[in-house]
């Protein structure tokens, strides 16, 4: 499949055209809503069923090398890539945004992540299930290595949080404690006693996925604007480092695995930048860090890009080092 062939076929992927929509319909001011009890619940149904299939699939491999190379890898790039973009960030925003920064592009999107995992599926690739483990481990080392740096370079020492009760936070935040808990039930599931709610965690994913992507849209065009006063410096900061952290990982993923999916799953989970549960425990460390300039980074730059060009890109640097 040519790049262009590639490129045109996730362009009219069905959830990327439902976010465009989500879009759209706010900047014609159009009285679309998804209910909030509906958003929550369909939220929780996807993290839900990617754990739970991840779960499942773990299940029927064997611990081997590749399986630890690649929890080890993720954690690696869980540390390094806010240690760094901390110290590009200290230059341009205060202490507090820096790390608040530094630990959303360290962490993860588990949005990004399910909406690979369809990029994948219309390629007919497969991923590890082990690739669901990844993904949760390494919520919690960004955020660690994010405070560490902020209690290290804030000057107020009223500034400074315990880590203990940070991480304590971030790993009982609702996302994070759901996908870990499926992944655990997926996994000392029985396999016949599964099939039972196969319907509901696969057949119907999809459509959900649709409608939740419509209405991250619609969060994205009303986030935006407040983020257009921070200036090109922040923009270029929210495209450019994601590509980077993508395309670096979709080259030295080859060094802990040879299967396709699972270094793109890799790259795009380098790529990704939370807007759930670093918030929620930077809302604790950092009071005085603006969730008004790294929530839309994340959500209104960062995941629209890896959404329409960074994941074709990821894709074909992969295919290219084989």
């Amino acid at each position: 499949m040519s790049e262009f062939t590639i490129l045109l076929h996730n362009l009219s992927n069905p959830t990327l055209l439902f976010f465009i929509l989500g879009i759209f319909a706010v900047l014609v001011k159009s009285d679309l809503e998804i209910p909030a009890s509906s958003s929550k619940f369909i939220s929780l149904y996807l993290l839900f069923a990617i754990g739970f299939k991840g779960g499942q699939e773990l299940s029927h491999s064997q611990m081997n090398g590749e399986i630890i190379g690649s929890i080890l890898f993720g954690l690696s790039l869980a540390c390094l890539i806010p240690f760094y973009t901390f110290f590009i960030l200290k230059r341009i925003v205060s202490i507090s945004n820096a790390a608040a920064i530094a630990a959303s592009y360290g962490s993860v999107s588990a949005v990004t992540f399910v909406s690979a995992i369809s990029f994948l599926e219309y390629q007919n690739v497969k991923s590890g299930g082990h690739m669901v483990a990844v993904m949760a481990l390494m919520e919690a080392p960004a955020i660690i290595v994010g405070v560490s740096l902020l209690n290290r370079y804030h000057s107020d020492s009223n500034q400074k949080t315990g880590i203990g009760h940070v991480l304590k936070h971030s790993l009982t935040n609702g996302s994070v404690l759901l996908i870990f808990g499926s992944l655990l039930i997926g996994y000392i599931a029985d396999g016949k006693q599964a099939e039972g709610i196969k319907p509901f965690t696969t057949d119907i994913f999809k459509g959900f996925l649709s409608i939740f992507l419509l209405e991250m849209g619609m969060v994205t065009a009303k986030r935006f604007s407040a983020f257009k006063e921070y200036g090109w410096s922040m923009t270029l900061f929210a495209i450019l480092v994601p590509l980077f952290n993508g395309c670096a990982t979709a080259i030295l993923s080859g060094l802990v695995t040879d299967d396709m999916g699972n270094r793109f799953i890799l790259s795009i989970l380098a790529a990704s930048a939370s807007y759930i549960a670093v918030p929620a425990a930077m809302r604790i460390a950092a009071p005085e860090a603006n969730p008004g300039l790294y929530i839309p980074m994340a959500l209104g730059l960062s995941f629209p890009f890896n959404l329409s060009v960074g994941m074709p890109l990821y894709y074909l640097i992969i295919q290219h080092f084989k």
